[in-house]
């Protein structure tokens, strides 16, 4: 029989590899944007926007934001885009600054949602959250990782504390 701490340790590596997970997925989506030119500068990132436009696919609400902000200024978000995706992935995976990159994640995936996801206006209510499953998830890990400690195990910063609190321990030992 495991005691409770022994499950709250189990529990803390579950949810610290479940961010450090998608840490390594916001860096796979990021890597080929910082390091390449096709999304910012190549036109990739317009081209998506118009796709989500032309096929329907951004919700109401979301149509005059794309087109009266978002494509106006579309090489600079994209580049926003790609550097925050580099951003919310090394804050996962590193446990550095944890919660302010799921902030800005959850955001990010609720625009990416109310861009993409919309079914239509007389789809069932089912359909609604089956269209946004790509980014819906997502958006729960984020709330979830905003409200907990994922960031005491697997991280610098935890790596950082205990090697803090050990060295007094190592000065005492060398005299």
């Amino acid at each position: 029989m495991s005691s409770a701490s022994e499950n709250t340790n189990k529990d803390a590596l579950a949810l610290a590899g479940l961010r450090i997970a998608i840490g390594c997925l916001f860096l796979i989506f990021a890597q080929y944007k910082v390091f390449g030119t096709q999304f910012t500068l190549g036109g990739g990132f317009p081209w998506w926007i118009n796709r989500f436009l032309h096929d329907g696919e951004a919700y109401p609400l979301m149509v005059p934001v794309l087109e009266g902000i978002v494509l106006p200024h579309a090489t600079s978000i994209a580049f926003l885009v790609a550097y925050g995706e580099l951003a919310i992935g090394l804050a996962l995976v590193s446990g550095v600054w944890v919660r302010a990159a799921s902030v800005f994640g959850f955001v990010y995936m609720l625009a990416l949602l109310f861009s993409s996801n919309y079914p239509g206006a007389h789809a069932p209510l089912w359909q609604f959250f089956g269209a946004s499953l790509d980014h819906s998830v997502l958006a729960l890990c984020f709330l979830t990782f905003v409200g907990s400690r994922s960031d005491e195990t697997l991280s610098l910063k935890h790596l950082l504390r205990k090697a803090k609190r050990q060295a007094p321990k190592l000065r005492v030992s060398l005299r």
